[in-house]
């Protein structure tokens, strides 16, 4: 039987994947396009998880002299045979990645940089003793290699490795440059951002601008940074961003690509949750999937063919801009867009994909920019102008943002003592009129979830949450949440023991209104599955069954009360 290839997850080196048994979706007629397309300097901006770092990798491996051909075997690219024996292996590349510049502090991200150009200096070593270089030559390249560089050394690292290179090949040379954003964005968190401006701004000014030993340099990045902030003076960079048609492929999974992996893999039954889960990113002209994604949830598929899809893009990093926008900006009209997006509305917005990292927060306007041009939001269609149409890409971010409300909703409620505690009082007292007065009165100061989109089992968890949410900060209360159990029991139940109370609640999501049916449905579920029983067992003898239905910012509550002797010891 033939040994099927292994998932690449978290593998960015394409001779990597290309030599070790790996599935890979070839990406390898960028090369050509690149080619056909070229501008002196190229920007690729593209969310993150997206394939940007083994594109890049794939560039390095294919043009850098001395590479192994056979890499590129059985690949599109293979079959422009003209094109490859002018520019496979026939040019110096350098290749850095800016994604590990950070620190506390300047002086330690600085440290980092440092680093870096080390690293790549160490793997260019064959300069030390190249026969093309003078005396002084390869001082200026020991210079590179010393962790105690100073600024000018650093500030012109790029562009002196260039001139070395150019000196002892008699090429031009290509310079790849991957996660440029990088440490602007980290600098800007750790509040350094004007000294890491000019670091990145004089090394990118040398290296991009004035230098005469540069064929071609490409660029990635999360965001397109405004050209006054690091790129001055730079003429006419070639920016292919999310909305441009060009290139709009290689980043990222077609249908077409999607399908052919789930079939190789046996998975094809799994179409329809995939598409559901990890599509509807439009990049230019096309549809395509978060790969990322795609590659965890096959590869948790064949450990067990069961397996349900999981939040992987939005598990691999922080999500303040979401937060940020929900807490910062959460007047009437932002909460109604967000309403409106998690129902799979649309909300058209001015877009502005020329950013800079200190900037991003200080307007509505950066925050919706920043949305869209890290995946948060995808085109709906194609901008006219600068207004863009945008949606929620699919279920996985969906879950997100009704998350992120969730949370900061928990921490509302820690501070919110008085309204939480009478809701609770009623909750213990088995009032479910005032119980359904006060949650009620919750919803409407939330961000709710509509009757669209969401799936019915995510509304409910939705509301879950925000009544958990409420209970946590309850002295003497133990809740206890099936949801973070995965026990089979009521969606919450709540002992209180010194006074031996024990609170079983089943959620609902009225669809369309329908309370009465969906607290019907409940207390069905509460009975047959006999949710009493353990705190029974636990020796409460005080038990309040509770229906919850919830629809929009609504709610209806049913309340059952059960008294129960106390058990002889």
């Amino acid at each position: 039987m033939e040994l099927r290839k292994m998932i690449p997850t978290g593998i960015e080196d394409f001779a990597e994947i290309r030599t070790g048994n790996y599935y890979y979706v070839d990406k390898t007629s960028m090369i050509r396009d690149l080619l056909r397309a070229l501008g002196k300097v190229n920007l690729f901006t593209r969310p993150r998880r997206f394939g940007k770092s083994l594109n890049m990798s794939m560039l390095k491996y294919f043009f850098e002299i001395g590479t192994d051909p056979t890499l590129f075997d059985g690949l599109e690219i293979s079959k422009d045979t003209n094109l490859c024996e002018e520019y496979l292996g026939q040019y110096p590349v350098i290749f850095v990645s800016l994604k590990d510049i950070e620190g506390a502090t300047y002086t330690s991200a600085r440290d980092s940089a440092v680093r870096i150009i080390f690293n790549e200096a160490l793997r260019l070593n064959f300069l030390a003793s190249s026969d093309h270089l003078t005396s002084e030559d390869k001082e200026l390249f020991s210079s590179l290699k010393d962790l105690n560089m100073d600024d000018g050394t650093l500030k012109s690292s790029l562009k002196n490795l260039c001139s070395l290179l150019e000196k002892h090949y008699s090429k031009k040379v290509i310079l790849l440059i991957d996660e440029y954003d990088v440490p602007l964005a980290k600098a800007n968190d750790k509040g350094y951002y004007e000294n890491m401006i000019d670091l990145i701004r004089s090394m990118f000014n040398q290296a991009l601008k004035t230098n005469n030993s540069l064929y071609f340099a490409v660029m990635t990045g999360c965001l397109r940074v405004s050209k006054e902030s690091i790129f001055t003076g730079l003429n006419n960079p070639n920016i292919l961003s999310i909305t441009k048609v060009q290139f709009d492929e290689y980043f990222g999974f077609t249908d077409t690509e999607v399908r052919d992996l789930l079939e190789y893999y046996n998975f094809s039954d799994k179409y329809d949750t995939v598409k559901e889960w990890y599509d509807g990113y439009l990049f230019g002209n096309v549809k395509v999937y978060n790969p990322w994604d795609i590659l965890c949830y096959v590869y948790d598929l064949i450990w067990d063919p069961q397996a349900e899809p999981q939040d992987y893009w939005s598990n691999t990093s922080g999500n303040s801009v979401i937060r940020t926008l929900i807490e910062k900006y959460g007047n009437s009209q932002t909460k109604e867009e967000i309403e409106l997006l998690l129902a799979g509305g649309s909300v058209t917005k001015e877009i502005h994909e020329d950013l800079t990292y200190n900037r991003v927060y200080s307007s509505i306007d950066n925050i919706w920019s920043l949305l869209f041009t890290t995946g948060y939001l995808t085109l709906q269609t194609r901008p006219s102008g600068k207004r863009y149409t945008l949606v929620i890409p699919n279920r996985e971010v969906n879950n997100l943002f009704a998350d992120q409300i969730i949370e900061l909703f928990k921490e509302q409620a820690a501070n919110d003592v008085t309204p939480r505690d009478l809701l609770c009082d009623a909750v213990e007292a088995g009032d479910a009129t005032a119980f359904e007065q006060r949650f009620t009165d919750y919803l409407d100061d939330t961000i709710s979830l509509r009757d669209t989109f969401v799936h019915r089992e995510r509304k409910e968890n939705f509301y879950h949450g925000i009544l958990l949410g409420l209970f946590a900060y309850r002295d003497g209360w133990v809740s206890k949440s099936n949801q973070e159990a995965g026990d089979g029991f009521a969606d919450i139940r709540v002992r209180i023991r010194r006074r031996g109370i024990g609170i079983v609640i089943e959620m609902k999501y009225a669809e369309n209104g329908k309370y009465t049916a969906a607290l019907d449905e409940a207390f069905d579920q509460i009975e047959q599955e006999n949710y009493v029983h353990e705190l029974r067992k636990e020796g409460m003898r005080t038990i309040y069954r509770y229906g919850v239905a919830c629809y929009k910012k609504s709610c209806r509550i049913r309340c059952v009360k059960e008294e129960f002797a106390a058990e002889e010891e």
